[in-house]
């Protein structure tokens, strides 16, 4: 039981679906209360005393055989007191075999319950999975229920969504998001190609260029360019496309700005001067326009360094004989 209670107790889930599987009865004894036990527990010291003290069973199927030999020859041929002194197998051939039902086709899937709450993502964890389940749902407590082969969701009690189970990862269903996602969602790289051929030139010039290196790291960016076209006219994108990559910055944000400002049927005015950017922004001629060249070093004149080299402090052998003389 997951919660006892004299007038209404909590059954477990599991055993609950145990219960309705083969069409049997469920009832709780009192909390704390052994008396209301003992038609229940009373056979089973019988079972054990009689049919498995002392044996050692090979198999199941070994097992299975010995425990139905005694149920007819052993148990059910013993008078039973409170039937009068008659045989339990006598009672149950003449008045219970025909009430009983037949087996269900199926065998019993045991299942875990588990509970999840919907998350902003409308994705629901259970164990290491997230399941998506629809957006209507987002932020609810739902109940989980996990098989070997299948998760299902229920709130309350109504099944809102079956996924195929899976041991990690995610399980992602875009028919569960709100229509604004899934469009966006669908928006796939050729899909951005086919709208921009509709929107105009200027604009497939953008989104090609925009998904030529790498369509899946650029998607985003596409996206949010074709998306301009449901907030503006198509022909006020197809402009702001062309002005933009007449300026040489076909970007999302650039487009984006040509539109909010509403400039994309003006001209683009040409700076005059240099309009105060800095003289590296103009070119390596500008750059360097206002550099004085050095002149070229050459070698010196022999001739030239004798003229102006200084008289040596040291006389000569032949100016000191004639001052001697």
């Amino acid at each position: 039981m997951d919660k006892p209670d004299l007038y209404d107790p909590k059954i477990n889930r599991s055993y609950a679906e145990l219960a309705a599987h083969y069409g049997t009865l469920i009832d709780p004894a009192r909390a704390a209360k052994p008396q209301d036990k003992p038609q229940v527990e009373r056979p089973m010291p019988d079972v054990r005393d009689s049919l498995w003290r002392g044996r050692e069973f090979r198999s199941l199927e070994a097992m299975r055989t010995e425990a139905l030999r005694w149920c007819v020859e052993v148990a059910g041929a013993r008078a039973c007191r409170p039937r009068e002194g008659a045989a339990p197998a006598a009672v149950f051939a003449a008045v219970e075999r025909e009430a009983l039902a037949a087996l269900p086709a199926a065998p019993f899937v045991l299942a875990t319950w588990s509970s999840a709450r919907v998350g902003p993502d409308i994705h629901a964890k259970v164990g290491t999975t997230l399941y998506a389940l629809p957006w209507r749902y987002l932020g609810e407590k739902v109940d989980a229920r996990s098989t070997t082969t299948m998760v299902q969701f229920f709130l309350p009690g109504e099944l809102i969504k079956t996924h195929p189970r899976q041991e990690r990862g995610k399980q992602t269903d875009f028919s569960d998001y709100p229509p604004e996602k899934i469009a966006f969602h669908m928006r796939t790289p050729a899909w951005c190609r086919r709208r921009a051929t509709e929107i105009g030139p200027a604009c497939q010039t953008v989104i090609g260029e925009l998904l030529a290196e790498d369509a899946l790291c650029r998607l985003r960016a596409a996206q949010g360019v074709l998306g301009l076209a449901e907030r503006h006219d198509p022909a006020r994108l197809e402009a702001a496309c062309a002005k933009a990559t007449a300026a040489g910055d076909p970007s999302y944000r650039t487009i984006k700005g040509i539109l909010a400002a509403g400039t994309e049927t003006t001209a683009t005015p040409r700076p005059a001067g240099d309009a105060g950017a800095p003289a590296h922004l103009h070119g390596p001629e500008q750059l360097f326009a206002d550099v004085i060249p050095l002149p070229t070093a050459t070698a010196p004149d022999t001739a030239e360094l004798a003229i102006t080299a200084p008289a040596s402090d040291t006389a000569t052998p032949a100016s000191t004989a004639e001052t001697a003389s």
